[in-house]
């Protein structure tokens, strides 16, 4: 394999972190538009691989974690328990694998709830609600810990 140079590499990390940063904020646009249409549902699985895809090429374990919650969460908003509870499952091997905490082993624990709920297993439902309010009782910020409680009041 050639050689890369510095500027070479510094393009590629600010194209990965950009592609990243856009997609997951594309995501979150069509997670909260009304009236998507299945080609935007499509779209909306799409560009949450592919940001978890750009951030596992120059990101951190933490972005690795955040871009596994947010399919989680895509998946939950399109109702598909299976595909939903793997990466909620897999956000969580990562959160703990590298000793994350804060809000992020708060919502680590509320993706597999809210998956667990979609699958309709109660019991383990709510033993990851629990495991969310007992970590979010950890997290340092009062609005993030307020985001999380609130995220956790509508798993159904």
């Amino acid at each position: 394999m050639a050689n890369v140079t510095k500027e070479e590499q510094d393009l590629q990390y600010t194209f990965h972190r950009k592609t990243a940063i856009n997609l997951f904020n594309e995501v979150w646009d069509l997670m909260e538009k009304m009236d998507r249409t299945s080609e935007e549902d499509f779209q909306m699985i799409h560009k949450a691989h592919a940001s978890r895809f750009h951030w596992g090429e120059i990101g951190e374990p933490v972005n690795f974690s955040r871009g596994e919650w947010q399919i989680s969460r895509v998946y939950a908003v399109l109702r598909r328990a299976e595909p939903c509870l793997v990466h909620a499952k897999r956000n969580l091997e990562i959160v703990l694998e590298h000793d994350i905490k804060d809000f992020d082993l708060a919502f680590a624990y509320e993706a597999l709830a809210r998956a667990y709920s979609l699958k309709g297993d109660a019991a383990a439902k709510e033993k990851y609600l629990n495991l969310a309010k007992e970590a979010s009782a950890q997290i340092n910020k009062d609005a993030d810990r307020n985001v999380v409680l609130g995220d956790l009041e509508t798993i159904e």
